[in-house]
Order: structure tokens, then C-alpha cells, then sequence
């Protein structure tokens, strides 16, 4: 094995010696690139403690472990949720770092009229601890997701985690064999566009042979941020590490390092700690269009390319291109930016016929040669409303109902194979290959 090659972490003893025997040579697995930070190399968790659902009739006991922005959206989405009937739950904990972050969330809970006040921690094991809990979201930035989301799992949590799934593709690995060897835990990833119906019609109609072969895809995310992506997040005077904030604790095993509050809040735009568009941003495209192409497998070879032309400032790329190929014999191009708002057009192409999805419908037209001998097709598509709130009310039945959502923990990796060679690739300038049976990545 080259030194440019990582595998999947496993809980087995063959694969341990495996890997131990890999890590030993040359120490293969999840290899950090040039620059980035020291790191443990995850490991997955085994079986831990079974769900303990609730009974019927019973509230769900949730918790949320990052309470900045978007943890408080979540926060008050799922207060809201109680207050408006729409389910029976109460928010019974709060963890984050940062004493006011936790405050304000609290205060928002509240104010939706819940009556329970929550409880507020800074370490967010001291939630996974109490057997009252039902379900743990996590909202915490993208180098903590990993950890969060196996111990959470360990614990007998179900689990909504925030998108990306992880930040490294080995944590990818090592969450969802954690979750495998967890089968009763329900475990969402909060990718909501794969609650959006055009999916998966087009789905069918990829499955049905309506288009023949798919050959080619593409997809988008672009918008275009004169001041900065991420920086309209705003830094707070009152921040005091050490007293009201906890810095160490936020940066784990990626410190020590001096107080920063532009890399504290705006953390997407630093590499050590986020993908920035790859991860934040693209995930919302592509893990609907890889669910809408499931019968081309898993991506087997990414390249990409990263460019500073505008946000120079930024050390993430404000542009970003990637080519990937799946095992089935599929291309998908994505395309990212956050110095120009004009994108692709959602599109799957076939030998025989096209699929648009950039409306909320999904509508099929034969392609030039075949057009006298496969019929259109237009699939009229209901509006679910906010799809963030669909997928958010998806986790909930399955606390109860104990039925997976769609947003799997392998469909979440399968995105992050993407993510994590893509982002390797910008940095690295080389291809990466991706063999699904082995979960072996190597560099091209």
C-alpha cells in the first residue's frame, strides 16, 4: 500500500489488526494532508446502550448539543413544533460552550410557551449521561460532528445530526459503522432536500429504465457574497474565554491555539474546522441527487478544483469544481461559489431522456434520437412546505415508530466519499479513487 492511501476504520478484530499493521508501516489511515492539524484517528464505537423510546403518550425528551445559530433555529423549530401541536416533546437539555449561546436558547425555548425549563451544560457528555432523553440533535460546528454523533449513538440516543455528516471521510467511515453496530438507534442526517417529493420520483423513473442509462448529472450551489461568506456572522464583546466561554473545549483535540473570534464564530471559512463550500454548502444538492441516482452506487473516483478570485481572505475556496464518477458508470459535476449566483440546472441526463428538477416538480423529455419512441413525462409534485421542518418532523415519528428516513447514515457517506476526496483533491491537486467494497480511498 502507498502512503497515499487510508481505509475505513472497523470494530472488528481482523480489521484492527489490519489496520494497526497499516498505521504501523506508515501511517496510512485517514493520513492528514500537508498543513493540516495533528489529529486522532477515529475509531468507531461498538454496541453500546439499547434506545430507550418513549412509551405512548409520553413526550419526546430531546436535547440539543450546540446552541449558535443553527442550533437555535433548531431549538425554536422544535419548540414551535410543541407549541402548535404539531408533536408531543419537550426540550429537557441544553450543551454548548458558550454560556450565552445556551442562555439565549433556553430563553427562546421558553418563550415558545414550553413550560419545562431546560437544563444547560458547557460539556455536552453530561446529556448523553441521563437515561431521560430520548433524542440528541447536533448542532455543533463540523469538527465535533464525529465524535458527537458516536457517542451519542454509543449512548443509546437517536440522533439528528447537522450537515456535513463529518469533516474527514475516515469520521465518515467510523459514524456509520458506529451506527451499524447500533441497529435500534435511529440516526438522521439533516440534509432536508431529500424530503422534497421530485427526488424521489425522479428516483423511479431513473429505477423504471424511463431514460435509459443515466450517464451524466450535474448540480449547483451558488450565491454571492460581496462582504465575505460567513462573515455576516457577528462577533460579540461580551466573549470572554475563560469566563463565559470555553475555547479550549471548542477547539478539542485542534488546539491549543490563541482566542480567535473570527475563526470562533466564522469557523466555515478556516479550513481546519469546515470544507466551506464543500461541506456546507454542496451537501444540500448532492445528497438528493445521489438518492435520485441510488442504482449507480457508490462515487469510485473525484477530482476537484479550488479558487480564492474574490474572498481572498477566506482560506476556503469561494469556488469550487468537481467531477465525480460512480461505480455504476454515472458523472456527476458540481459546481460551488460564493462570488457569483448564477448555478447549473439541476439535471439528470440518460441515453434516452433527461430529468429537470429545477422546479418543484419533475419532468422527464426524451432526448433527440428517441423522441418518437419514449414519451415525456411530467410528475406534478406537492408542495411539503418548509422541507427543513419535514425532515425535522421525519426524526421524530421514527423516536417513535422506530422506521429510518430516508436520510441515512450511508447515504450520508456515500456524500462524504465526495466531500472528503473532493476536498483532498483542492488541496492536494490530485485525483482520488474510492473502492466501496474495501472503503479504501487512494490517491491517483
Amino acid at each position: 500500500m502507498s502512503d497515499h492511501e487510508f481505509t475505513s476504520p472497523t470494530g472488528s478484530r481482523r480489521s484492527f489488526l489490519k489496520q494497526a499493521a497499516l498505521v504501523a508501516g506508515a501511517g496510512l489511515a485517514g493520513a492528514a494532508l500537508a498543513g493540516e492539524p495533528m489529529r486522532t484517528k477515529p475509531r468507531p464505537l461498538g454496541r453500546g446502550e439499547a434506545p430507550k423510546p418513549p412509551k405512548e403518550g409520553d413526550p419526546i425528551r430531546m436535547a440539543v448539543i450546540g446552541t449558535g445559530g443553527m442550533g437555535r433555529g433548531h431549538c425554536n423549530a422544535f419548540a414551535s413544533f410543541a407549541a402548535n401541536g404539531d408533536e408531543n416533546l419537550e426540550i429537557v437539555a441544553l450543551a454548548d460552550v458558550n454560556d450565552l449561546h445556551v442562555e439565549q436558547a433556553k430563553q427562546d425555548i421558553m418563550s415558545k410557551g414550553q413550560s419545562l425549563t431546560p437544563d444547560t451544560y458547557r460539556d455536552y457528555k453530561k446529556i448523553l449521561e441521563r437515561d431521560d432523553i430520548h433524542g440528541v440533535l447536533i448542532a455543533s460546528p463540523e469538527h465535533w460532528h464525529a465524535k458527537m454523533a458516536m457517542d451519542a449513538v454509543h449512548a443509546g440516543k437517536d440522533v439528528y445530526c447537522e450537515k456535513p455528516m463529518t469533516l474527514h471521510l475516515d469520521e465518515a467511515l467510523a459514524v456509520q459503522q458506529t451506527v451499524h453496530n447500533n441497529p435500534g438507534v435511529m440516526f438522521v442526517v439533516g440534509t432536508q432536500k431529500m424530503m422534497l417529493p421530485k427526488y424521489l420520483e425522479a428516483k423511479k423513473l431513473v429505477e423504471s429504465g424511463a431514460i435509459g442509462k443515466p450517464t451524466f448529472s450535474q448540480t449547483s450551489y451558488c450565491r454571492n457574497t460581496p462582504d465575505g461568506e460567513w462573515n455576516y456572522y457577528q462577533i460579540d464583546p461580551r466573549w470572554e474565554p475563560g469566563e463565559n466561554l470555553d475555547w479550549e473545549a471548542w477547539l478539542g483535540e485542534y488546539g491549543p491555539r490563541e482566542w480567535d473570534p473570527k475563526v470562533y464564530i466564522r469557523w466555515r471559512r478556516y479550513r481546519d474546522f469546515s470544507t466551506g463550500i464543500l461541506g456546507d454548502l454542496l451537501v444540500h444538492e448532492m445528497t438528493p441527487l445521489i438518492l435520485a441516482l441510488d442504482s449507480v452506487g457508490w462515487p469510485t473516483n473525484v477530482v476537484a478544483t479550488g479558487g480564492h478570485y474574490i474572498d481572498t481572505e477566506m482560506e476556503n475556496h469561494d469556488q469550487v469544481n468537481l467531477t465525480v464518477q460512480f461505480e455504476g458508470g454515472h458523472t456527476m459535476i458540481v459546481a460551488g461559489s460564493t462570488c457569483n449566483e448564477v448555478g447549473l440546472e439541476n439535471l439528470i441526463r440518460g441515453h434516452e431522456g433527461n430529468i429537470y428538477l429545477n422546479s418543484r416538480h419533475c419532468e422527464m423529455r426524451p432526448t433527440r434520437p428517441f423522441v418518437d419512441l419514449v414519451d415525456p413525462q411530467r410528475i406534478e409534485c406537492p408542495d411539503i412546505g418548509s422541507d427543513h421542518d419535514q425532515m425535522r418532523l421525519a426524526w421524530l415519528r421514527s423516536i417513535r415508530d422506530r422506521k429510518q428516513p430516508d436520510s441515512t447514515v450511508d447515504f450520508a457517506t456515500k456524500v462524504m466519499v465526495a466531500v472528503g476526496l473532493a476536498s483532498r483533491s483542492i488541496w492536494d491537486g490530485h485525483a482520488y479513487t474510492y473502492d466501496p467494497k474495501t472503503q479504501v480511498a487512494a490517491r491517483v
